[in-house]
């Protein structure tokens, strides 16, 4: 399985990709910039080729996250179009760097009229993707419920894909502890939750995992992230779900806590375990 954990980029792309590597990790999650800002960066392209190649020959899989101000649902005309260029700029990284896809949430919508919220993302997603065709995908995320409770269901997530003028460009990153506390999955519902993406052929367009423990319990709508087997998810219930057969050549990656004292390598190696 592809597992791996989440690299910084403050030394090129390249040299992420080598870290990945040398912690012993299949996959590595990155920002294609800074990851507090929408600004368009100019990147280096041989650094980015060199990041491809590396991970071609190496068998590693990649995804990018978009910056954290990044919001789908927003409704600030002038930020939209920030956001847009912003994305497209992600994409391009993205693409540049080999991986699979850019992972980015609905957002959060401050206004009353929740279909507006809806609204404004399919009119961003479309906007982003219409002139966008490279490889790399736009890998929509469930989220906690934290702030507006949007995107939590996959009746949601595949909705907004359906809606959306090029669902071709549009995969899906699924979160453990984004699932557990918005109520998605909670492992005592896991056969209904497979039934479910089944049926509504979820499962077959997501392309990459964000694997997190949860701090806080089920249904809390509360997202921090925990170290796999050390939270209210546990041990059991990661290693059920990591039997699932959809993720056997997708990136597996960990957004968890690393410290001197427990490192992603030694999770990593862990989660071997495991499986």
């Amino acid at each position: 399985m592809y597992f791996g954990s989440h690299v910084s980029i403050s030394k090129g792309y390249l040299n992420a990709a080598k870290t990945a590597l040398a912690i012993g990790a299949k996959a590595f999650q990155y920002f294609p910039k800074n990851p507090r800002s929408l600004s368009v960066k100019s990147f280096d392209k041989k650094d980015t080729d060199n990041c491809a190649k590396f991970s071609k020959e190496h068998n590693l899989l990649s995804i990018s996250h978009a910056p954290y101000p990044t919001n789908l649902a927003i409704d600030d005309q002038t930020i939209i179009e920030q956001t847009i260029l912003s994305i497209k700029n992600d994409l391009e990284i993205t693409e540049a760097c080999g991986s699979i896809g850019l992972v980015v949430h609905f957002g959060n919508y401050k206004g009353t009229d929740l279909l507006k919220g809806y609204q404004n993302i399919v009119y961003l997603l479309n906007e982003v993707l219409e002139d966008w065709n490279g490889n790399s995908l736009l890998l929509i995320e469930n989220q906690a419920g934290q702030g507006t409770k949007m995107g939590m269901t996959i009746e949601e997530l595949v909705q907004i894909r359906n809606l959306t003028k090029y669902p071709e460009k549009i995969g899906y990153c699924f979160d453990t502890c984004h699932a557990f506390a918005s109520d998605l999955w909670n492992g005592d519902n896991h056969q209904a939750f497979l039934e479910n993406g089944e049926k509504l052929q979820y499962f077959k367009h997501i392309k990459a995992i964000h694997l997190n423990d949860s701090v806080y319990p089920n249904a809390s709508y509360r997202d921090r992230h925990a170290n796999i087997g050390k939270g209210y998810i546990g041990e059991k219930n990661i290693k059920r779900f990591l039997e699932l057969p959809f993720l056997e050549k997708i990136p597996i990656i960990l957004e968890t806590p690393q410290s001197q004292t427990y490192t992603h390598q030694e999770e990593i190696t862990y989660l071997r375990t495991l499986v």
